[in-house]
Parts: C-alpha cells; sequence; structure tokens
C-alpha cells in the first residue's frame, strides 16, 4: 500500500459555521483555519408596514400618557396620605402612657 497517495489528497471539503452573535454565514477551510467566505444574513426592513408603525407609536404616546397621569395623581396623594399617617402616629404616641419620654441626646451631658 502506498501512502504517497493517500497523503497528497487534499483536504480542501470547506465547511459552513453560523456565527453565534451576529448569525452571519462563515465558510472555513480547515486547512488554512480561514474564513474563505462571509455572508451578512438577511435583515428584514425596520419598519414593514409603515401605516401599522405610525398607529403603533400613536398607541405608545396615549399609554405614555396614561402612565402619567396615575403618576401625577398618585403624587397628589401621596402628600394626603403622609398627612394621614402623622395623624394617627401622633395620636398613638399621645394616648400613648406607658412612661417617661425618651431622654433627648443633649440631656445625656
Amino acid at each position: 500500500m502506498r501512502y504517497d497517495s493517500v497523503m497528497a489528497q487534499p483536504k480542501t471539503s470547506l465547511f459552513d459555521v453560523a456565527c453565534p452573535c451576529c448569525g452571519a454565514n462563515l465558510r472555513i477551510d480547515p486547512e488554512t483555519q480561514v474564513v474563505i467566505h462571509f455572508q451578512e444574513p438577511v435583515k428584514k426592513p425596520a419598519i414593514e408596514d409603515l401605516q401599522a408603525a405610525v398607529q403603533q407609536l400613536k398607541g405608545e404616546a396615549a399609554r405614555r400618557n396614561d402612565v402619567f397621569e396615575k403618576s401625577f395623581a398618585s403624587h397628589l396623594n401621596a402628600e394626603k396620605v403622609r398627612d394621614k399617617k402623622f395623624d394617627e402616629l401622633l395620636k398613638q404616641a399621645k394616648e400613648d402612657k406607658s412612661g417617661a419620654p425618651p431622654k433627648r441626646p443633649f440631656d445625656l451631658e
């Protein structure tokens, strides 16, 4: 058996690899370990239907406005809630006769 005929056969079968980052198709030569061909992935257009995109933007604007209105209303109610909590805690503190008031830091000197 002659080994030179087996060794003379070139290893030129290229193989394809899909790039995990961008999805491009790479054709690589295993012998030289070099990218022989690079094919970018087919990208779909950013806006397929202009009318649908306009309607979507209008819907998002309405949603943002609703969120803002809810946030503004809760901001206005927050002061009322704090006042009620303060009044309730003050009432509890006045009713609590468990002992003397705590000493202030400047009383300890």
